[in-house]
């Protein structure tokens, strides 16, 4: 099976929008959304009601940091993050907060773990950006391999029998066998807002048939998400990192 792993979103329709019609189009089974669907961008409706009726089809959904905040939960934020988290909470139906409410920090299938911080303390929201955190994260669960997002920076680590570990930066459209004799993290990036000087959408497809994982960026229509913001009166700065991929 082929499963598509989707994380920050950020009210993003035009970045979903691209990467949900490249993952049907490569022949995609499943999905895992591992949180963040709202904050920054104009479009938290869309993407709540895409990612809700995908999570009703058997899709796996976990809780980011910006959901809690949109359903209430008290955030440490910056400015623009805060303003667009009370714009947001504006906007969402008692239905979408209930399910915003009712996310799991945690799903585990198998060998694999989804999460959308890390396994040491997922509420705590805590960022997987070196080596060090992502040893801790390696020997705070048994997952042969676990998904995660936040940084909003794809990266991948791993583990080895002997407990030494190793990262490198994933390149796009390049499979990645993730053997089983190494444990593995993967941090797969933002679809709506990436933070790796690549303005381009990022998402990850497993193939569970080969333990082949494979970092994907798309393309989208950044112009028409910035608009977006702009008219709908968030903070400018969110618009025009879009370009930049920061």
């Amino acid at each position: 099976m082929r499963t598509a792993l989707i994380s920050d979103i950020h009210a993003n329709r035009e970045a979903l929008e691209a990467c949900l019609d490249h993952a049907e189009r490569s022949a995609v089974d499943a999905y895992v959304f591992l949180g963040d669907f709202v904050g920054y961008g104009a479009d938290p409706v869309w993407v709540l009601d895409t990612v809700m009726a995908h999570v009703g089809r058997g899709a796996v959904a976990v809780l980011g940091n910006h959901d809690a905040a949109a359903a209430g939960e008290r955030a440490d934020m910056n400015d623009d993050a805060a303003a667009a988290i009370a714009w947001t909470r504006t906007v969402l139906t008692p239905q979408h907060r209930d399910f915003l409410s009712r996310l799991p920090l945690t799903v585990e299938k198998g060998t694999v773990l989804y999460v959308h911080a890390n396994p040491v303390d997922p509420k705590g929201w805590g960022y997987i950006t070196d080596l060090y955190s992502a040893s801790r994260a390696l020997v705070a669960t048994r997952a042969h391999v676990t998904f995660c997002g936040h940084t909003h920076v794809p990266a991948l680590f791993h583990m080895s029998v002997t407990g030494k570990f190793a990262s490198f930066d994933p390149v796009d459209r390049v499979e990645i066998p993730l053997t089983s004799r190494r444990r593995w993290l993967a941090v797969v990036g933002s679809v709506g807002q990436p933070r790796d000087r690549n303005p381009a959408a990022c998402y990850a497809v497993l193939d569970d048939a080969t333990d082949v994982l494979t970092y994907v960026r798309v393309p989208y229509d950044i112009d028409g998400a910035a608009r977006k913001i702009i008219e709908a009166g968030l903070p400018p700065g969110l618009a025009y990192r879009l370009y930049e991929g920061y």
